[in-house]
């Protein structure tokens, strides 16, 4: 029995692959969305009874219809269209909107380096006008001669990273587009390293970039805990284990095959891809951490990884895109501040919505305990430190001798932050003195 597909609206189907389930996936436009019209209704999907979840979203975004929805999208392509041409060195002549030229300009400017471990992505995307990945992924794929080797068609390919961009939730403080954008293009960073760039094939390098944009594709901006303990339906459906890594994957992959970009290729290559895409956005998993940390460690210690071995460059770029997923602390302070301060303060927003409702506050959480500089302390010492250590031993090259440059002076000043704050905290609390007369 082959794969069965039931369509249920032009966004939604059900995938059953009954040989082993890895195609299995949901796309349910205003359904198994969190930003849906109708929220979690629990008589259906069994969540905390007590919360909406659209509460994480502007009322705005509530009240798009689906109609709404999907001609919004249709008018978002055509917009797309025109800021595309650059691409394809295409100027239009006698152009009215100066300042947009001026910015597509400066845009252009900015992917000649978009090889460049300094890339402000923060920047880019104030000159594409909030469209950093769709610009960047396009500019990527076509550097990188994937457009022609596997015979693309750029139109399905601009729509299907429309359709990405847009399925980024835009209010997260962190988990957004911008943040996809970025972890793209530190993943071509790593592509570009020599023991990469010599080994890998097309394939590898089509899988990395589309893993990299969709790694975090339609996140709700809570962690997996949070779903569990509200009895969220896909914490259920993935049964508590990496559910937020399976519904970024399988909605990639309904992308994908709603998109038909590679429609053209043979079925078997189709449902490859589709399970490589998933191992690696499955590999992103914090709480799987240490289990891919101390096998990379052990490749490394017996010298036995081998990049001709298709399944080795495989694991590679599981840990390639492991890297990219974190190396916020790795750029430049300037930067690295940024992202600290917005993963900050979406997990504080998790942290509100938990107190509310009295489901005990998740770990660092907390914004009455918990502040950005013990946050990223530990989260450098535990996570980043080990896994850009490992990655230096399989790399040792001057962009990994830069990350762990940034990595150590960023410690330093979240440490130097730290040490001030305490010292306030010191300084300010009232002295107990001795009372005179008083028997001790």
């Amino acid at each position: 029995m082959g794969i069965c597909e039931i369509s249920l609206a032009r966004r939604g189907a059900i995938s059953y692959d009954s040989s082993d389930q890895t195609a299995l996936y949901i796309r349910m436009l205003g359904d198994v969305r969190v930003r849906s019209r109708a929220g979690f209704e629990t008589e259906r999907r069994d969540s905390h009874p007590y919360i909406d979840f659209r509460i994480f979203h502007s009322n705005s975004e509530i009240e798009v219809s689906v109609s709404a929805r999907n001609v919004r999208r249709l008018l978002s392509f055509q917009r797309y269209l025109r800021s595309s041409r650059f691409f394809r060195g295409i100027t239009v002549p006698n152009s009215s909107n100066i300042l947009d030229d001026d910015y597509n300009g400066q845009a252009k400017c900015m992917l000649e380096k978009v090889g460049n471990w300094n890339f402000d992505i923060f920047l880019f995307d104030r000159l594409t006008n909030g469209n950093s990945l769709v610009s960047l992924t396009f500019h990527l794929f076509n550097l990188h001669g994937l457009i022609e080797h596997f015979q693309l068609d750029t139109m399905k390919l601009r729509r299907f990273l429309v359709m990405v961009q847009e399925d980024y939730h835009s209010q997260n403080p962190y988990h957004n587009a911008v943040h996809a954008a970025d972890v793209t293009q530190a993943m071509h960073c790593y592509l570009q390293e020599p023991k990469l760039s010599q080994s890998l094939t097309p394939w590898d390098v089509l899988l990395s970039l589309i893993a990299a944009a969709t790694h975090d594709l339609d996140h709700p901006g809570v962690n997996q805990p949070f779903l569990i303990k509200t009895n969220h339906y896909l914490a259920t459906l993935y049964k508590n284990t990496s559910v937020l890594e399976n519904h970024h994957w399988r909605s990639a992959v309904g992308l994908l095959r709603e998109s038909g970009l590679f429609a053209h290729m043979s079925l078997e290559n189709r449902q490859l891809m589709e399970s490589q895409i998933g191992d690696l956005i499955l590999a992103t998993d914090i709480s799987q951490q240490n289990e891919y940390l101390s096998m990379f460690r052990s490749h490394l210690d017996r010298g036995d990884l081998c990049l001709e071995d298709a399944n080795h460059r495989h694991f590679i770029l599981q840990m390639a895109l492991k890297c990219a997923d974190i190396c916020n602390p790795c750029r430049t302070w300037e930067l690295s501040k940024q992202w600290s301060e917005k993963v900050t303060e979406e997990f504080f927003h998790q942290g509100d919505i938990e107190k509310k409702y009295h489901l005990g506050v998740s770990p660092l959480c907390d914004r009455q305990t918990e502040t950005i500089a013990n946050i990223q302390i530990g989260f450098m010492t535990y996570l980043v430190e080990p896994l850009f250590a490992e990655w230096a031993r399989f790399s040792n090259t001057r962009l990994s001798q830069t990350m762990l440059g940034h990595l150590g002076l960023n410690k330093a000043s979240w440490q130097g932050q730290q040490r001030e704050r305490e010292q306030r905290a010191g300084a300010a609390a009232p002295r107990l003195l001795p009372q005179e007369g008083r028997p001790s």
